[in-house]
């Protein structure tokens, strides 16, 4: 199983984070052509720095003025449209609902009258995305964390000078470990107290694991007693030999019979449902009552996901009842990467089955896309895919 520790010995910011994920091996080219899909004019580089000593990357993001104050369907609407894996789009959707609950919660407002401020800039936006495409670039499937240092004193937002931890960010650390610190600094963003809260499943000291990578993210003040970064180290966590390459979790399945929808409007929910953070979508063609033909429209989907999913399901199909099962799975351990081909880059995905050995299966999109630009079949371009010498694990 892939594993993550954050040591967030100096807090943790998004910019902090993506650098050191960056560090860790996310490849900086692939999160900005991500970006780039956002139409959002930014550009990102990193450039080594030290602090106190110690090595780091810094994150630079070069993007237009910004006045607008975004709200959630905004925001949303703009990661949808974005050229995401499945992934990634599912991580950067949790996170922003998640500063919207804790918005809402500090505001008295529903989640639909939020506004995001400083978390709706153009910057924080590209934290947040490309710490998702990041994520899911380097297969993260379990994370743990250091407790957290939230500095003290006062810091400026759009609402006034209020104490830190800002408001927002005291609400999403809700449940976290905090470490004392009287740095008079905000150590800790609501960008990172979101990525905390979302994607960290446990806190504590450094887990058992055997670690691959190791990647540290500059923030920008220099402090007094300790490095200003924060180090982020990847690897892998002890298996059964037994259950190699193995791991399990719990999904929602959601399922509903239609028979009074075209099916253009089944394709435009599926796409929605997609959008929505489905883990996977399928339909079957059943008899209905009266002998009418329907189709089950069936959709996986993580818990925290279900609600979300269910709305999407009753909005976009017109149905009036939707079954929901929670089933256990067990899911082979797999990595995204990209193999050289004449014609660029192709997205693959390795799997490592129970028995030790590797599978590999070039990405649809991918291989369709170089069809499509250079006029080939898309058998001629599955064809000279080969895969990795190093399966990368």
């Amino acid at each position: 199983m892939r594993i993550a520790y954050l040591d967030c010995s100096s807090g943790i910011s998004g910019d902090m984070t993506l650098a050191a994920l960056i560090d860790s091996g996310a490849s900086l080219s692939d999160i900005q052509q991500s970006i780039d899909s956002m139409a959002l004019g930014a550009k990102l580089s990193v450039s080594q720095v030290r602090k106190r000593g110690f090595r780091a990357l810094k994150l630079h993001i070069v993007a237009p003025l910004d006045p607008v104050h975004r709200d959630l369907e905004q925001i949303l609407a703009c990661i949808t449209g974005a050229k995401l894996s499945p992934g990634a789009r599912r991580i950067a959707v949790r996170i922003f609902e998640r500063l919207a609950k804790a918005e809402s919660s500090v505001h008295g407002v529903s989640i639909d009258q939020v506004h995001f401020h400083e978390v709706g800039a153009i910057d924080s936006i590209v934290d947040i995305v490309g710490c998702a495409v990041a994520w899911d670039q380097l297969g993260i499937e379990q994370a743990v964390a250091s407790p957290v240092p939230t500095g003290c004193g006062f810091v400026q937002i759009a609402h006034g000078r209020v104490s830190v931890p800002a408001p927002a960010t005291a609400q999403l650390l809700k449940g976290i470990p905090l470490a004392k610190c009287n740095l008079p600094f905000e150590l800790t963003t609501p960008t990172g107290a979101a990525i905390l809260a979302e994607l960290i499943g446990s806190f504590g000291p450094l887990p058992s694991m055997q670690i691959e990578s190791i990647g540290a993210g500059a923030g920008t003040m220099d402090l007094e007693d300790r490095p200003n970064l924060l180090r982020i180290f990847i690897g892998s966590s002890p298996q059964d030999s037994t259950s190699v390459g193995i791991s399990s979790d719990t999904v929602v399945e959601l399922e509903t019979n239609l028979d009074d929808i075209t099916g253009e409007q089944i394709g435009f929910a599926i796409e929605q449902l997609w959008s929505a953070g489905a883990l996977d979508v399928f339909t079957t063609g059943i008899q209905m009552k009266k002998n009418r033909p329907g189709t089950l429209l069936s959709v996986l989907a993580s818990p925290d996901q279900a609600t979300r999913i269910e709305q999407v399901l009753f909005q976009h199909t017109g149905t009036l009842g939707i079954r929901k099962t929670l089933k256990q799975r067990s899911i082979l351990r797999r990595r995204h990467i990209q193999v050289d081909t004449p014609w660029g880059k192709v997205d693959c995905k390795m799997v490592i089955h129970p028995d030790g050995s590797f599978g590999f299966s070039p990405e649809y999109e991918s291989c369709r896309e170089i069809a499509l630009k250079h006029g080939l079949k898309l058998s001629e371009v599955i064809r000279a895919i080969e895969p990795p010498k190093e399966s990368g694990l």
